[in-house]
C-alpha cells in the first residue's frame, strides 16, 4: 500500500492563503512545476533556498510514493532588466558586457548553477526545459490570446490587456491586488509606449536592430515576454491543469499572477490547484545586494573565500541550516547562525554513526512508532522541516539512551527505527554525512600526492615525457598542479 493513503497530507496554497488538504488530479500522480533560474550571472544564495525548499518538496512526495512529474526551467531569454517590459534583455547585456554570444553566457551560468545543486545534493528535476527551446509553443499561445481578443498587436509587438481580461476574469487573484487600484496608481501613459493600459504585458516583443536575441514571428523580429515562457513550458509538459506550481515569493506578482491570465486566457481554466511559495534569505538581518557588499555566493560559504564567515562551511551545513527554518518564513544567515547549525548538524551525525551498534533487547521501552508518526506530522503539515529537525533530535536523545542502556529496544523496532531515521535525514531533509566526503577527500589527496612524487622522480631522472604526462593527466581530470619553492601543490577545478 502506498505510504500517501496513510499520511494525508495540507498544502499552504498562496491562492486561498488557507492550508488545504493535498488532492491530486490524478490520484497517486503530482505534476509539480517551479520557475527556474535566469542564467545570467552566478546563482545567488537566495536561488538555492528556493530551490531546496522544492526539492525537499520533491523528495517527500517521492518518499509517500507518488509520481512525480517535476518540471523546473530555464530561463534562457526575454527577461528584461529590472522585469519590466521596456529596456534590455539581461542575458544580452550580459553578453555586450562581457563580449560573449548569449548563449556563450547561458552555457556558462547554467553549468555553474547544475554544479552549485549538485554540491549541495540537489535531486534533478524530470524535465528541464529551456524557454529558447519552446519558441514555437509561445508563439502558438499568443495567437490563441490574441483570437480570445484580449491579446493585440501594435508596431510589431503584442501585449495581454488587462483590462479586458478583468470584464470577465479575476486579474489580481493571486497577488490580492485590485486592478482599479493598480490603474489608480500608475502613471498615465505617455504617448510613447505602444500599450493600451499600464498594467498590460508584453507577450511578444518587436526586437531592436541591436537586439542579439531575435526569432521569426507572424508579428516581428523578435523574442518572447518572460511570463510566456513557464506558460508555454508548464502546460506542454503538465496539461493545461496541473497539481502544483512554485517559485520564490517575489515571483507571485507579477510572474504567476500574468501566468494565471494566459492560461485562462488561452484555455478557459486555471492551471493549477496549489500555488506555494518560498520565502526569501537575508544576509545579517538585511536584504543581500551585491551593490552593497551585502552578499554572499553559495560557493564562496565552501570554500571560505568570503569576507562575511568565520571558516569555510560544507553543503551540508548550509543545507541543514536552511531547513531549520520554514520555507514560508524569512531566513536571516550569520555566521553565529550557521556555526550554530554546524554543532547540531554534527550532533546528529555523531548518533547516526553510533545507530548501527545499538544492539536489541526482548521490547521496547519508548514509543518508537508513535516518535515516528510525529515525523510524519511534520512534513504533512506543509512539510515543516523545522519540526522535523526536532523530532530528529528526539531520535538522537532515544539513542544515547540505547547506547547507554538506560532504555531498551525490540529487534523489531530497531529495524523500523534505523529505517525511518535514515529516510527522514538521508532521503527526505536529503543531508549527507560529511565525513564519507572527507574520506573520499583523504583519499584524493592521497594519491594525488603519490603521482607527485612519481612526477618529481621522473624529473629528476630526466624523464620530462613521463612527468609532462602525469601533469597534463590530471589537468584532463581537473587537478591542477601548482610547482613552487616549497613544493607542488595541487588544487581540484
Amino acid at each position: 500500500m502506498p505510504l500517501y493513503t496513510t499520511q494525508p497530507l495540507k498544502i499552504y496554497n498562496s491562492l486561498s492563503g488557507e492550508k488545504e488538504d493535498f488532492k491530486p488530479i490524478h490520484d497517486g500522480n503530482v505534476g509539480m512545476y517551479v520557475c527556474g533560474p535566469t542564467v545570467y550571472s552566478n546563482v545567488h544564495l537566495g536561488n538555492v533556498r528556493t530551490f531546496m525548499s522544492f526539492d525537499v518538496i520533491f523528495r517527500y512526495f517521492l518518499h509517500l510514493d507518488y509520481k512525480v512529474r517535476y518540471v523546473r526551467n530555464i530561463t534562457d531569454v526575454g527577461h528584461i532588466v529590472d522585469d519590466v517590459d521596456e529596456g534590455e534583455d539581461k542575458i544580452a547585456k550580459k553578453a555586450r558586457l562581457e563580449q560573449l554570444e548569449p548563449m556563450e553566457v547561458v552555457q556558462r551560468y547554467t553549468v555553474d548553477f547544475h554544479n552549485i545543486l549538485k554540491a549541495f545534493n540537489f535531486l534533478p528535476p524530470s524535465i528541464e526545459p529551456t524557454a529558447t527551446g519552446h519558441i514555437i509553443e509561445q508563439i502558438e499561445i499568443i495567437k490563441k490570446i490574441i483570437d480570445k481578443g484580449i491579446g493585440y498587436v501594435a508596431n510589431g509587438s503584442v501585449y495581454f490587456d488587462v483590462v479586458k481580461y478583468n470584464e470577465t476574469n479575476n486579474y489580481g487573484i493571486l497577488s490580492g491586488r485590485n486592478i482599479d487600484d493598480m490603474l489608480a496608481n500608475t502613471r498615465d501613459l505617455d504617448g510613447q509606449s505602444d500599450k493600451r493600459n499600464p498594467q498590460d504585458f508584453a507577450l511578444w516583443k518587436k526586437a531592436e536592430p541591436e537586439h542579439i536575441m531575435r526569432w521569426p514571428s507572424p508579428w516581428s523580429d523578435g523574442f518572447p515576454g518572460w511570463h510566456l515562457e513557464c506558460t508555454a513550458m508548464s502546460t506542454k509538459y503538465l496539461g493545461n491543469h496541473f497539481d502544483i506550481h512554485g517559485g520564490g515569493m517575489d515571483l507571485k506578482f507579477p510572474h504567476h499572477e500574468c501566468e494565471i491570465a494566459q492560461n485562462e486566457a488561452c484555455t478557459g481554466q486555471a492551471p493549477v490547484n496549489y500555488w506555494m511559495h518560498a520565502n526569501m534569505l537575508t544576509l545579517n538581518g538585511k536584504k543581500m545586494a551585491k551593490s552593497t557588499g551585502n552578499n554572499i555566493l553559495p560557493g564562496e560559504i565552501l570554500s571560505g573565500d568570503n569576507n562575511i564567515l568565520s571558516k569555510p562551511f560544507s553543503a551540508s551545513v548550509t543545507r541543514f541550516f536552511m531547513l531549520q527554518a520554514h520555507y514560508r518564513s524569512i531566513l536571516d544567515f550569520s555566521d553565529d547562525a550557521i556555526v550554530a547549525a554546524e554543532k547540531g548538524y554534527k550532533r546528529l551525525m555523531e548518533a547516526l554513526d553510533a545507530l548501527p551498534n545499538i544492539t536489541a533487547g526482548s521490547s521496547s521501552s519508548i514509543d518508537f512508532g508513535a516518535w515516528k508518526q510525529l515525523c510524519y506530522d511534520a512534513m504533512n503539515d506543509d512539510f515543516n522541516t523545522p519540526i522535523l529537525i526536532a523530532q530528529l533530535f528526539e531520535a538522537v536523545r532515544y539513542i544515547n539512551l540505547l547506547k547507554d542502556g538506560k532504555e531498551t529496544i525490540s529487534s523489531e523496532d530497531l529495524v523500523d527505527f534505523k529505517t525511518a531515521v535514515n529516510a527522514f535525514v538521508y532521503d527526505v531533509l536529503g543531508l549527507n554525512d560529511d565525513k564519507a566526503a572527507d574520506a573520499d577527500s583523504d583519499k584524493l589527496e592521497g594519491v594525488v600526492n603519490m603521482l607527485i612524487g612519481m612526477r618529481n622522480q621522473a624529473r629528476a631522472d630526466k624523464n620530462f615525457a613521463l612527468s609532462d604526462q602525469i601533469r597534463d593527466q590530471l589537468i584532463a581530470l581537473g587537478i591542477q598542479l601548482k610547482d613552487g619553492k616549497e613544493g607542488t601543490t595541487f588544487s581540484i577545478q
